[in-house]
């Protein structure tokens, strides 16, 4: 069960933890792959898109790359939705996967570093 939050100082303590440990993975030099898992994203497919990274990670045995959720981003119409953060490399945000394309993900842009521009929404440097 989690503590609940009763002052503004507690709540400010927990955003500052939680910004470190995303410093600490960004420090890290690992590829973060954020799978949105909010509800819209839930019911287009986001639980097999992400089970089919993890899987296509595990099958590869990759060990630099951390998979991570991610709440609704405001992009419903996109879902499923996945970022990959990938040192050296622009921020991609992709949408609109499936299992194979997820698996093709991993090959392509995680693995070969290749921007798969067709199924790209955003780009941020």
């Amino acid at each position: 069960m989690m503590k609940q939050i009763k002052s503004v100082d507690e709540l400010m303590k927990l955003k500052e933890a939680a910004l470190e440990k995303i410093k600490e993975r960004q420090a890290s030099g690992k590829t973060t792959i954020v799978v949105g898992m909010g509800t819209c994203g839930i019911t287009a497919g986001a639980r097999e898109v992400m089970m089919a990274i993890i899987d296509e990670i595990d099958k590869r045995n990759i060990s630099d790359v951390i998979v991570t959720q991610a709440g609704c981003a405001g992009m419903c119409q996109h879902e499923p939705i996945v970022e990959v953060n990938k040192p050296g490399i622009p921020q991609i945000v992709y949408g609109h996967l499936d299992e194979e394309k997820a698996r093709r993900l991993v090959l392509e842009h995680v693995i070969n570093g290749h921007v798969i521009e067709e199924w790209a929404l955003v780009q941020r440097d």
